[in-house]
């Protein structure tokens, strides 16, 4: 007896109307996520676009300078003028001297602690203590920092491929070994991507594997949505 299947072009009007629902929002996301992406990580060596030397500066870190100095000719170089900038630099580099405190303050009240007293996960700049952690070399990612984002995205990019994976799994004219791959591709490539977090921590010859990884569960994304949306939409159910 002939198995019959649950197709996508088959599904009942409301089933398709959620399923594109979840693809558009999180294709939205996903485009989200890539300009979030290209303007904090992509922004570490101080150019647009994201770059092997911005990951080894974003998770091992840059030992010439501190990680103010860095955020200041990177991600944030838009966030303060070149007199306040240089001079907050210059702090750094000077060994970050509790005399020149009160000159210091002013600039970080100024322009830094309007959005990093708001956002938990930023660094505060309220007391000389506070500020002195971002102004000594940049070690990179913190253990807490690592622990933290990679839990995060574990469970959140998991969530979203199952569901991902469930919808294309009913998407017909494509083998079922070719679907099982592409379905299995972004949580490989996850883990890929963020054990390479851990790993470009410590040796930043890692750094091509989170690139590699993104990369690699991004594309599995794109076919995904794209054969998900037509066989929604556009193929004739009377035609499977």
């Amino acid at each position: 007896m002939e198995e019959k299947r649950l197709t996508l072009a088959k599904l009942k009007l409301s089933e398709k109307v959620l399923y594109t629902g979840y693809l558009l929002v999180v294709g939205i996301g996903i485009l989200m996520a890539l300009l979030q992406i290209l303007l904090t990580h992509g922004m570490a060596d101080g150019e647009f676009g994201v770059s092997v030397d911005d990951v080894v500066y974003s998770y091992h870190g840059n030992k010439d300078s501190s990680k103010l100095e860095s955020k200041l000719n990177g991600s944030m170089n838009d966030k303060a003028n070149d007199l306040d900038r240089a001079t907050l630099i210059r702090w750094a580099r000077e060994g970050a001297k509790e005399e020149l405190w009160p000159e210091v303050e002013a600039v970080f009240k100024n322009n830094c602690n309007s959005c990093h007293n708001s956002i938990p996960s930023l660094a505060t700049f309220n007391t000389y203590e506070d500020a002195k952690k971002v102004a000594k070399i940049d070690e990179g990612a913190s253990l807490d920092s690592l622990t933290r984002v990679s839990h995060i995205h574990l469970f959140g990019i998991a969530f979203i491929f199952i569901f991902m994976g469930y919808i294309y799994s009913m998407s017909v004219g494509i083998s079922e070994i070719f679907k099982s791959i592409v379905v299995a591709i972004p949580f490989g490539f996850l883990i890929i991507d963020i054990s390479s977090w851990w790993l470009t921590s410590l040796y930043p010859s890692f750094a091509w594997f989170t690139i590699i990884g993104g990369f690699g569960y991004m594309m599995a994304f794109a076919l995904m949505w794209f054969t998900s949306m037509y066989q929604l939409w556009f193929m004739k159910a009377d035609k499977l």
